[in-house]
């Protein structure tokens, strides 16, 4: 039995007889305008992030494509060069020029991604890559994160993270970089989910 196994067992084995429901998550009024797409945007960009869009929504991201050696697409709108699902260990997306996933959906008010172990297949993409771009059906664009956690994924899923820009850091003089620990870049491309 591994070191979490034993944890687990142990928090079971002492968790307190009865049924313990989740608290109820209230329904705050969302902090944003009725076009979610835009007050999503426009949040994102705020965080560093760049959204794509338009009649060919991935025009804006063709350049990086094209420039890119290794791509790790989870997504069938685009042509990857490296198969996730023949990844053994996470360490082996470690040379990941551009990765493509799909987001389960957005929140409006903090410009935020969702994505679970089912979009990235190898959790650890979203991090290791140099440049995310991320495919995001406007219809899934939720007004605040009270009526994100309301989503089932949440719940089914065994990892599921809130992506909001690329990484950043800044020092005490608050100079700003981005891609200091993480993605580079983030580029959301709204484009509806294929039927």
């Amino acid at each position: 039995m591994s070191a979490r196994e034993a944890t687990l067992a142990a928090i079971r084995q002492n968790r307190p007889a009865g049924d313990h429901p989740l608290p109820v998550v209230p329904r705050f009024t969302p902090l944003v305008g009725d076009d979610l797409v835009e007050e999503f945007g426009e949040r994102l960009k705020r965080m560093g992030g760049r959204v794509s869009g338009g009649p060919d929504p991935l025009a804006g991201v063709r350049e990086r494509l094209d420039a890119a050696t290794v791509i790790a697409s989870a997504v069938p709108e685009v042509a990857g060069n490296r198969d996730l699902s023949a990844v053994q260990r996470p360490q082996e997306v470690d040379d990941v020029d551009v990765a493509v996933v799909r987001a389960v959906f957005g929140v409006a008010e903090t410009g935020s991604v969702l994505f679970t172990e089912g979009e990235l297949v190898v959790n650890a993409v979203a991090y290791l890559a140099q440049h995310l771009i991320v495919l995001l059906d406007p219809a899934d664009i939720l007004p605040n994160i009270q009526a994100a956690y309301l989503r089932p994924e949440f719940g089914r899923s065994a990892y599921a993270v809130l992506h909001t820009g690329p990484s950043a850091t800044a020092d005490i003089e608050g100079v700003l970089i981005h891609g200091a620990q993480g993605v580079r870049s983030l580029t959301v491309v709204l484009l509806p989910r294929q039927a």
